[in-house]
Formats: C-alpha cells, sequence, structure tokens
C-alpha cells in the first residue's frame, strides 16, 4: 500500500535502502550501479528505484533536506515497507582540524540540535548512534579500498545558516562534520528495532572557506557510493 510520500507498494522496496539526501543522486546511483532498476517511486520528485548489486537486490531513495523530511522517508521505510537497512549517503561540511575535502566520514553517533527526540518522553539526553553491524562492515570495505576516512561523532544540526556560529564549540569536542539529517535517521532506527548508518564524504570545510561544486555532489562521491552499496551486499 502506497503512503502520501510514497509511491511504493508492499514488495517493491528491498530489505537494504541506499538513501542520499539528494533524490538526483539516488536516480545516478541507480542508472549507474544497479542492474535493471525500476523507479517505485516519484512524488514530490523524491526518486525511489530498486534494482540489483553484485546479485543482491538493492533500493535507492532520496530523502530530502533536513531531519524532518528524513523522518518521513526512513519511517516509512521501515514501518510501511518493512526495511531492515538504510545507509544514509550525504554530504557533510568538515568541523575538525583533521578531516579535509573529500575525506569519508563514517558516522558512529549524532550529535543534534534537534528536539526530534522530545516525542519519546525520555528522561535524558538520547544519544543517537549507528548500528554495530552496518558500522563494522562499512569500516572493512573502507579500509579495503584505501581511501581516507574517520569514523566518529558528527553533527545533525536544523540549521544550515547557522546565525550563532556555532562551528567552534562542537569542533572542541571532537565533533567530525555537520550535516542535518542522521540524528533522525538513527532515531527512527532505534525505535523500529532496525540498523542504520550514516555515510559522508566531506564537501566543504566552512571553517576554511573550502567548497566543491555542486555537479560534484551529485554524482562526484563514487567512493562514498560504492562504500555504501558493498556494504550492502556484505550484510
Amino acid at each position: 500500500m502506497s503512503t502520501p510520500h510514497n509511491n511504493a507498494e508492499k514488495g517493491d522496496i528491498a530489505k537494504t535502502v541506499i538513501m542520499p539526501g539528494d533524490p538526483l543522486r539516488a536516480k545516478f546511483i541507480a542508472e549507474n550501479y544497479l542492474e535493471n532498476p525500476v523507479c517505485y517511486n516519484e512524488v514530490r520528485g523524491m526518486y525511489g528505484y530498486t534494482g540489483v548489486y553484485k546479485g543482491k537486490r538493492i533500493s535507492v531513495q532520496g530523502s530530502g533536506m533536513g531531519m524532518p523530511s528524513m523522518a518521513i522517508y526512513s519511517w516509512e521505510l521501515f514501518s510501511e515497507y518493512d526495511v531492515d537497512n538504510i545507509i544514509r549517503t550525504g554530504t557533510a561540511g568538515a568541523i575538525s582540524d583533521n578531516v579535509s575535502l573529500r575525506d569519508i566520514i563514517i558516522a558512529m553517533s549524532a550529535s543534534t540540535n534537534s528536539a526530534y527526540a522530545s516525542q519519546y518522553n525520555l528522561p535524558g539526553t538520547y544519544a543517537p548512534t549507528a548500528s554495530w553491524e552496518l558500522l563494522s562492515q562499512a569500516v572493512k570495505v573502507t579500509e579495503n579500498k584505501g581511501v581516507n576516512f574517520h569514523v566518529g561523532n558528527i553533527f545533525s544540526s536544523d540549521t544550515f545558516y547557522d546565525d550563532a556560529g556555532s562551528l567552534a564549540q562542537w569542533q572542541k569536542m571532537g565533533v567530525l562534520g555537520i550535516e542535518m539529517e542522521t540524528a533522525a535517521l538513527y532515531m527512527n532506527a532505534s525505535r523500529a528495532g532496525k540498523n542504520a548508518l550514516c555515510i559522508l564524504t566531506v564537501s566543504d570545510c566552512p571553517l576554511k572557506n573550502l567548497s566543491t561544486t555542486a555537479e560534484e555532489r551529485q554524482s562526484g562521491f563514487r567512493n562514498m557510493m560504492e562504500i555504501a552499496l558493498e556494504t550492502a551486499v556484505s550484510i
């Protein structure tokens, strides 16, 4: 049965979904890596495809920007379409001085300034974390690929244009990079009893005024795409 945000029917979506923020990146992955990709969703331009990668059925779908959008799409995948694993493939701004443009960040945990966890009425501060199974496999895949990568805490922000200029404060706590979706994904996965992981490519270094192009962000970060796909087929 379709949802207000997804045209797919039960069975159209694989158990593992690669989930970039940019729906055009989802389209690129499907068309360049999957065998016989079938488009199951075009609602709001949030493309979703299912195909085969190295003999395993895999889906890829955009999430849009920000935690509210990620929260809607990932929750529907987990709860309405019986998805077991979501691997986010996104971009991040480097916060740590040790992280460079185009490096890979594998997010072990996600700090946040979002109020998303307030819905759970927890008597404390919840720490959203990745699935160990996905995380450990992604690290092995990335090591074998021989690319420069980092594993640690990221910051999921509700604001892209931050009036407070708070990156230096997060930097001193060892946070690797900033993005806008992962904390909600990890919370949804935990609540649903499912697995989630975020793999990021550093697209800009805001504290150093360095950045990549929009075209490169859409289709150029192949290391990240291939790490996610190889992780997906290894679980």
